[in-house]
């Protein structure tokens, strides 16, 4: 049997939500913030499929991935097609000048190890990880903001 996980972080980003949302909206960029994430390629065939490599020590995982639902400024959802069972969504809210950036995760495990990572320390790993994420977009927008000044 599956047992779905799920996480939720955000961070408020000091850009405006457009700015924020351009930056997110690029799939390919991710590996840039994301720790765990190794690479993301968009299918040239079809822009709403993409295929994502997953690599920490030792475990790697790849997945494709179907962008679901797309409301411009507002939520970029998806779920897998093919390799590992995840789903989730970004959304963002606009605080006028910066936004804020809400990214909830689920993922499919075997229900031994959802009762492991459930309650136990692998559960808070991967939810710290995903906020140190959220931390990395929001340094990485901020230099994107000033490097955009230039």
């Amino acid at each position: 049997m599956t047992s779905w996980l799920e996480h939720t972080v955000q961070a408020e980003v000091d850009a405006p939500i457009d700015f924020v949302w351009g930056l997110w909206s690029d799939l390919e960029q991710m590996p840039r913030w994301m720790k765990w994430i190794d690479s993301v390629k968009v299918m040239d065939d079809d822009p709403d499929l993409s295929r994502w490599k997953l690599a920490s020590g030792a475990l790697e995982f790849t997945w494709l991935s179907k962008t679901v639902k797309v409301v411009p400024l507002q939520i970029l959802q998806w779920e897998s097609v093919d390799g590992l069972p995840n789903r989730g969504a970004v959304r963002f809210y606009d605080r006028h000048g910066s936004s804020i950036v809400k990214l909830t995760v689920a993922y499919g495990v075997p229900d031994w190890l959802a009762r492991l990572m459930d309650n136990g320390f692998v559960g808070r790993v991967v939810e710290t990880t995903l906020q140190a994420d959220m931390n990395r977009f929001t340094e990485y927008a901020a230099k994107a903001k000033d490097d955009s000044k230039v």
